[in-house]
């Protein structure tokens, strides 16, 4: 173990006990306290974006031309002229809360039923969602008088302030849901409450410190809104898994009659050398983002390398410090019906884990007296459950879509838009020129209604609101959006020389998905060679490298198909309580192969390791791989369980991605630790025999991994 740098890690953390664990705590606490104080940063507009929208976005930013934060309240009466009356009310209320500027009058629709009031909340953009409040309240104060009269408001300012809150509630849920889950199923596992709870309060003692380090780095790098979400639900699952593999060795050791510290000296060597090889592999994996050319990107691969880094790190220094400490006291709060039968060693393993262990057996049987037929049923399984996602169809999921119809936000937005087409979500074009008073700038700006029409001479800019045809998200909108990009401004402005870009919502999510498009490839050529280059460092084999990556691709695939079938057809949604909204949001498909290309290796490093020792001690090839798979089934069945509890948590909350994102991840994982790991890579492994271990010249003079 000379080499072995997970056990060295361990063992000096076993020593000095009292420092590891102080130091730990204190590490916690201060990032913790220090990211609480000095706040997150979250992205600006143009950060979000990308392309010809972004572009137009920062040269208003850089200006300082940032708009006010617009409202709009749709009053709607049942007669013409109706809601005259109710609309005075309103804007004499709402001018009384000091939060808007002065309002102009109502613009009535084209039967007269209904009429539009527009309202521009005072003060930095940026922080008006803090600041709607009284609007809000001022706004539902009119409709309460009203009975005959309906008010729906939608704005920049009570959408994001909405979507704030929303997102707030949807962390606490998931944090109160999947943390008891995650317990519960280490109960389950372990038969004993402390250890249970050291996997979990080591989890989440992680996440707590990366709130804080995000905290911190997004002043350097700006984060988007759902960062947190997404770095919980990571932090929480690896953390988990970390610690139970760790752990599950450490008992393994002691039930074999070996000592605590030798146990624990073994457990550092192989279960942590394993923890190190995974947590690298799924930050490297997750550097991959920074190729999307997207920052959302960059600040979720920021996000889930953090936690990733400090759960692994606590997972190998902490947690063999406090086993060190706790000795036999790490079985305390023995489980009624969960504990061992009366006789049996008191550091024995659960008997979930000889039970997980026993039906590995009974599965693995048939599968290597017949490999071949297994690997071709376990491959159809998964070409079969992937063979949707050829259809797959990707966008930015609107306000109904996202929400759902009947959310608030989203029946004021259809409102808005029935009655007035192109009113919540215009198209923004922003003109650039060397003066933007020149008389041919000057005459292109003219072929504009003027009321459209606002320009900045002291920064030669000028702003061209720009309705569009359609419900400004459907393909009418677009189709409108992609000729005033190709056909109309470039006519207008074609002797100018102003330079001239499109914004607004649509234009962002063309944009966006353009990019994304356009990233993947080098994102899925970063992660597969990194993957390749990894896995053959680590088991001097090309072949279980390339294994290793094609089993990725079918559960991503698989991923993918299950996504498709059930949000993109409706396949199954009411079973999952979600329903179909006809596609994948856009930014998941590259999430999903990014994650699960990191976290597929949890499982594979830690069951391959337990196959290469087992095959380093003389074992044949068939009998290393039955005696790896069965000895790590139990750690694989309850890590496996935990993080498709925390997905499938994931999946219950508010906002469609979540829900996308949680069944997507929850069902590749439930895949990837039963039909791939129990099935396709024995199977596959059998069949390749002793051509699993051939290692390629170039490494046979490097010394052999510190971990048999």
């Amino acid at each position: 173990m000379k080499g072995n740098i997970a056990a060295r890690v361990g063992m000096w953390s076993a020593r000095h006990r009292r420092t590891a664990i102080i130091g730990w705590l204190l590490f916690v606490a201060l990032t913790a306290g220090i990211g609480g104080a000095v706040g997150t940063v979250n992205m600006s507009t143009s950060e979000m974006g990308a392309g010809d929208s972004a572009r137009a976005d920062r040269i208003l930013e850089d200006a300082g031309l940032d708009r006010p934060a617009g409202e709009l309240v749709l009053v709607a009466a049942g007669r013409e002229g109706g809601w005259r009356q109710a609309a005075a009310e309103l804007a004499d209320v709402v001018e009384r809360t000091g939060a808007v500027a002065d309002i102009p009058p109502p613009v009535p629709s084209a039967d007269g039923r209904e009429a539009l009031v527009s309202l521009e909340i005072t003060g930095d953009a940026d922080t008006a969602p803090d600041r709607v409040g009284p609007v809000l309240d001022a706004v539902r104060a009119v409709d309460r008088r009203h009975e005959d009269i309906e008010l729906h408001q939608f704005g920049s300012a009570s959408s994001q302030k909405w979507v704030n809150d929303l997102l707030a509630d949807d962390l606490l849920k998931a944090e109160l849901t999947a943390v008891p889950l995650a317990l519960g199923i280490l109960l389950v596992a372990f038969g004993a409450v402390v250890a249970a709870l050291l996997p979990v309060g080591l989890a989440l003692t992680a996440c707590l410190a990366a709130f804080g380090a995000l905290s911190l780095i997004s002043h350097q790098l700006a984060l988007s809104p759902t960062t947190n979400s997404v770095m919980f639900l990571m932090g929480l699952a690896v953390g988990v898994d970390y610690c139970l593999f760790y752990l599950r060795r450490e008992r393994d050791e002691r039930a074999a009659g070996r000592d605590a510290d030798t146990a624990l000296r073994i457990a550092a060597a192989t279960s942590g050398r394993a923890v190190l090889v995974s947590g690298v592999t799924v930050m490297v994996a997750m550097a991959g983002m920074f190729l999307s050319g997207l920052m959302l990107f960059e600040g979720f691969a920021v996000a889930t390398i953090t936690v990733v880094l400090i759960a692994m790190t606590g997972s190998v220094t902490v947690l063999p410090a406090l086993l060190a400490s706790l000795g036999d006291r790490v079985e305390a709060g023995r489980i009624p019906f969960l504990g061992r039968p009366r006789g049996k060693r008191a550091n024995a393993p659960a008997r979930s884990g000889r039970e997980s262990g026993a039906v590995a057996g009974a599965v693995l049987r048939p599968v290597l007296a017949r490999p071949r037929l297994f690997a071709a049923l376990g491959a159809v399984v998964l070409l079969a459950l992937a063979a949707p996602a050829t259809g797959m169809r990707t966008e930015q999921l609107g306000w109904q879509k996202q929400f759902g119809a009947d959310n608030r936000i989203a029946v004021a937005h259809e409102r808005i838009t029935d009655a007035f087409p192109g009113g919540p979500e215009p198209a923004r074009a922003v003109v650039r020129a060397d003066d933007i008073d020149a008389a041919p700038v000057r005459d292109a700006l003219a072929g504009f209604d003027k009321d459209d029409v606002t320009v900045h001479p002291r920064h030669n800019i000028a702003e061209i609101e720009i309705k569009l045809a359609g419900d400004g998200t459907g393909q009418r909108s677009v189709d409108a959006l992609t000729k005033l990009r190709t056909k109309t401004l470039p006519a207008a402005f074609d002797t100018t020389g102003a330079e001239v870009r499109v914004t607004g919502e649509l234009a962002r999510s063309v944009d966006f998905n353009e990019q994304l498009q356009d990233g993947i490839v080098p994102v899925f050529v970063f992660i597969t060679a990194v993957t390749f280059l990894l896995m053959l460092f680590c088991f001097r084999s090309y072949v279980i490298a390339v294994t290793s990556i094609v089993l990725n691709l079918l559960s991503v695939g698989a991923a993918y198909g299950v996504m498709v079938a059930v949000f993109q057809h409706g396949w199954g949604a009411s079973l999952l309580a979600t329903e179909k909204v006809g596609a994948v949001q856009s930014w998941l498909p590259l999430f999903v192969l990014v994650v699960l290309f990191g976290l597929s290796m949890d499982y594979h490093v830690f069951v391959v390791s337990r196959i290469r020792e087992a095959r380093d001690r003389g074992a044949t090839t068939r009998d290393a791989i039955r005696e790896g798979v069965c000895r790590t089934a139990g750690a694989v069945t309850g890590a496996a369980a935990i993080m498709v509890a925390v997905f499938a948590v994931f999946g219950t909350l508010s906002m469609q991605d979540m829900k996308q994102m949680g069944v997507g991840l929850g069902v590749a994982v439930l895949l990837d630790a039963t039909v791939v790991r129990m099935v396709l890579l024995p199977s596959v492994m059998a069949l390749l025999g002793e051509r699993n271990w051939h290692t390629p010249r170039a490494l046979r003079r490097l010394p052999a991994p510190g971990s048999h």
